[in-house]
């Protein structure tokens, strides 16, 4: 799960995610660009900022619809929709994952036939060596969610020095079992994650630079990597798509182009000349400025993919300072915040976001939408003075940092907007521009000086355990955790531990709603808008959309038109 205010960050993330189709284009509704327009053949250009790309699986924190699972598969993958949440489907597995002893034991089965680029055998200890290797010190970086959950996880140092983990067992070659110190009903989900791809142990001879050319699971492998030029991906002849649900394979070939500026990557999509009908970016945003510009022009507009939903932008409230220690005292900002402010200041309700008022954001299986505190889309600072009244405050001054790097909702520009907003209702608010690194220990750290900041968050996995848990959990207070409103609530813990082991995700997504009201009861945060994405992609780009979650493309169902 991961904070998105680092735009720059998150693109390079993402650079290969795909490019957004067109999720407003009237002619297909709903649909984007219309799949059967695609035809196998071509090659797909992903126009990007990033300077550097590795498709090493231990160190990828890459979303289950990005780039790296074109060239890795995992034991489940994701199929995505335009308007519903993303479902969880087998990939190198013949099911999800079958469980036992309670909700700790996932045994999981390899389909037949299976095999790498060279022709040789998918195993099952291929894919536990892959496992292993995400707990070397020397491959950190990458999602990290099973190194808590596999029993000895906290003691394993990886395959190098530390031998194997004996909670991952492997009886034959098409049986793989995971052993979990607690229940997790979540678990078919993290197996989705880059760190269960396969590698074979005696192809891991230079670790330091595996992610430059991996051995190829999925319909690509790596033809040629220059850093900060250009990746080329070509087809793996051995990949067999009956064996896989989640991906097409239908272009010939993908090129990154690396490298580029954001305001390059739009321009030339824009212009939609030459090799750029056949591209898209995957990580560039369409800024407002540019917004006009595209609104304007017809032809423009209908290929821009936006996202019908995004990450949760919210105001934290600091819960342990003094002023904020009262939930009267937080009920009356959740009125008082002009919403509809933070909204224009992200591009408008087209382009910026639907205004929120929970932490589980739409197109998650437990979405349920309501609103504690109805208000008007600019709030209701009568409501808000009423409630500080009665509270006995006055004269509330309230210090708010925010990022001055960033244009998103952690930025300056969302942080204006609250100030407005809150004056209206008599609390005074100064803002404390501050780094990004800076701003971030700071908020994640254990001495948090400061009052109010503004955030976005956006799970790594299709579960409201990624809405939930990292925002008002107690055991992410501090030691960069994300729990940056300091909130604790022991029945709120127990609640999230109930849903957490619930294997059931019908069942486990109504415990997540209902998590979600129990926590927005105490005001421990303000929900400000679901922030959409919004990318341009060329002409002949065929088959994408941003779907609810996650608000990037899915790459593995691109294909073009001639």
């Amino acid at each position: 799960m991961k904070r998105i205010s680092r735009a720059v960050a998150l693109a390079a993330v993402l650079a290969l995610a795909a490019a957004a189709c067109n999720a407003n284009n009237k002619s297909t509704p709903n649909a984007g660009s219309s799949a059967s327009a695609a035809e196998p053949g071509g090659t797909f250009h992903v126009l990007s900022t990033a300077k550097e790309i590795s498709f090493d699986p231990a160190k990828s924190q890459n979303l289950g619809v990005s780039s790296i699972h074109l060239v890795l598969r995992g034991l489940t993958s994701w199929k995505t929709s335009p308007d519903k949440a993303a479902e969880l489907v087998p990939d190198l597995a013949t099911d999800t994952g079958k469980v036992s002893d309670g909700g700790k034991t996932w045994t999981y089965k390899l389909k037949s036939g299976l095999k790498y680029s060279d022709g040789s055998p998918i195993v099952a200890a291929d894919i536990k060596y892959g496992v292993e290797r995400s707990f070397a010190p020397e491959l950190s970086g990458g999602l990290g969610y099973h190194k808590s959950l596999l029993v000895g996880g906290d003691k394993y140092t990886g395959p190098y020095k530390g031998g194997e983990l004996a909670s991952i067992e492997t009886p034959d070659d098409t049986t793989i079992i995971f052993k979990l110190n607690k229940p997790y009903g979540d678990w078919p989900w993290i197996v989705s994650m880059p760190a269960f791809s396969p590698v074979p142990k005696k192809a891991d001879t230079d670790p330091a630079h595996y992610g430059e050319k991996p051995v190829a699971s999925g319909p690509y492998q790596v033809q040629s990597y220059a850093p900060g030029s250009k990746l080329v991906l070509v087809r793996n002849p051995n990949w067999d798509k009956s064996t896989d649900q989640a991906r097409t394979g239908l272009p010939d070939s993908i090129v990154t182009d690396m490298g580029l500026q954001p305001d390059v990557v739009n321009q030339r999509l824009i212009a939609d000349s030459g090799d750029d009908k056949f591209a898209a970016t995957t990580g560039v945003s369409v800024p407002a400025a540019l917004i006009p510009t595209i609104s304007g022009n017809p032809a423009v507009k209908a290929r821009v993919a936006t996202s019908p939903s995004g990450a949760l932008a919210y105001l934290a409230m600091n819960t342990k300072r003094p002023a904020l220690s009262n939930p009267q005292v937080r009920k009356a900002i959740e009125y008082a915040v002009d919403k509809q402010a933070v909204q224009v200041a992200q591009g408008g309700p087209e382009y910026g976001g639907e205004i929120a008022s929970t932490l589980i954001t739409p197109g998650m299986n437990g979405y349920n939408k309501y609103n504690l505190y109805e208000a008007p889309p600019a709030g209701d600072p009568e409501k808000a003075k009423q409630l500080l009244q009665a509270a006995g405050v006055s004269n509330l001054n309230l210090v708010l940092v925010a990022d001055s790097t960033s244009s998103g909702a952690a930025g300056l520009g969302v942080a204006q907007a609250i100030q407005q907003g809150l004056k209206r209702a008599g609390i005074t608010v100064t803002i404390k521009p501050m780094d990004n690194t800076p701003l971030t220990d700071l908020i994640t750290g254990n001495k948090p000086d400061f009052d109010l900041t503004v955030s976005s968050w956006l799970p790594d996995f299709p579960s409201a355990i990624g809405n939930i848990q990292p925002l008002i959990a107690s055991s992410e207070i501090g030691n960069g955790g994300y729990n940056i409103s300091r909130y604790s609530n022991p029945a709120v813990d127990s609640a999230i531990a109930a849903a957490t082991a619930e294997p059931d995700l019908n069942k486990s997504a109504s415990l997540w709603a209902a998590v979600d009201k129990q926590a927005m009861a105490d005001a421990p945060l303000v929900p400000l808008i679901y922030a959409r994405n919004a990318f341009l992609h060329g002409s002949k780009v065929q088959n994408f959309y941003l779907p609810p979650y996650p608000p990037y493309a899915n790459v593995l169902i691109v294909g073009l038109s001639k």
